[in-house]
């Protein structure tokens, strides 16, 4: 169903919990509204991780973060938020059900979710009007379907972002301008998805030997993290910069704008590289990347999501759910360093840099 209001509505929220990458890909929905509609106020509702990378990122935005370890107390502070609240629109754009049990807080008259056939966890349930069906779609081209059902050709996604001061600071910091910088993310918010540590190792053994590149090594404070990080450094003789666990999400955002390409699993960061146009090598054999691939840059992954779909469940992947992941162990070792120093090199000429 496609919505035409005869003016824009006053008052849009958006509802978008999770995750870092499904936040970035919810960005571009609200700058597509945003540049259709200029005078109407946009709330979100977003989750505290991502919160803290989006609300430095959109001030002119009201954000109502909600915890979602979801203590009752919590529930029922984002309640009182809402009891006087009233918008023209609701854009529920998360599938879980604790995000549509959420979405009951929020009073308007109009709660666009997705079509029936998407619309899991009972989605279709907490909506009175939907998206146009969609199949096998990247995960942003189906949110750009909330767009095109408000009435507004959402064009080419544009994240339209100034970044903070301490962010840009940050990243000149850690990758000033005297020469060309591999950023690596190496981990997935989900361990099987993570590449070996030696093979990480040895592609910055290249980036440093062939390119004369700078390589840092980025992600979050856990203890997974962090061994990835010492392991990938002590299997290398070349020098790393290792700032794993050393920034914020606004911080990590502004030293990936100075990256001339990033190397991650699906990840957040994979995302965050896509919100500022830097180049990603996306490293997928557990997930389609033609579904959750960095969307600016699909065409440099190292893909073996089709020989994991062979080798581990017997089919195509076209006989398989379009969600279908396959997160088993050893999933990852399908991919070898060839194919992504091949990458690299490709980006590198791509870049100038011969």
């Amino acid at each position: 169903m496609t919505l035409r209001p005869e003016t824009p509505p006053a008052r849009v929220c958006l509802l978008r919990l999770s995750a870092i990458g499904d936040t970035c890909h919810a960005l571009f929905v609200l700058r597509a509204l945003q540049a259709a509609w200029p005078k109407t106020e946009f709330t979100w509702i977003i989750g505290k991780l991502e919160a803290r990378l989006m609300v430095p990122l959109l001030p002119e935005v009201e954000f109502i973060i909600f915890d979602k370890r979801a203590s009752f107390t919590e529930w029922l502070r984002v309640r009182t938020l809402l009891a006087t609240r009233r918008f023209d629109l609701l854009l529920h754009m998360q599938l879980a059900l604790r995000a549509s049990l959420l979405s009951t807080l929020v009073h308007a008259p109009v709660r666009l979710g997705f079509d029936r056939a998407r619309a899991r966890e009972l989605q279709w349930l907490f909506c009175n009007t939907h998206i146009a069906p969609g199949s096998r779609e990247h995960v942003l081209d189906s949110l750009l379907g909330f767009v095109r059902a408000c009435g507004v050709e959402p064009g080419r996604p544009q994240a339209r972002l100034t970044l903070p001061a301490d962010a840009l600071d940050y990243g000149l910091e850690i990758a000033p301008d005297d020469r060309p910088t591999l950023l690596i993310s190496p981990c997935s918010s989900r361990p099987v998805r993570n590449w070996l540590a030696d093979r990480y190792a040895a592609v910055a053994s290249h980036a440093v030997r062939r390119h004369g590149m700078r390589v840092v090594l980025v992600g979050g404070p856990s203890q997974t993290e962090r061994l990835m990080g010492e392991a990938i450094a002590s299997g290398t003789d070349v020098s790393l910069v290792n700032q794993i666990g050393r920034d914020t999400l606004p911080r990590l955002l502004g030293l990936i704008q100075r990256a001339t390409v990033l190397l991650t699993p699906d990840s957040g960061p994979a995302h965050m590289a896509t919100l500022v146009g830097t180049p990603v090598i996306g490293l997928y054999a557990a997930t389609n990347p033609a579904r959750s691939g960095p969307y600016g840059s699909l065409e440099l992954c190292v893909d073996r999501y089709e020989a994991a779909c062979l080798k581990l469940r017997g089919k195509p992947s076209t006989a398989l759910p379009w969600t279908e992941k396959i997160e088993e162990p050893g999933v990852m070792d399908l991919i070898g360093v060839q194919a992504v120093t091949e990458r690299l090199d490709e980006v590198m000429r791509r870049r100038g840099f011969g």
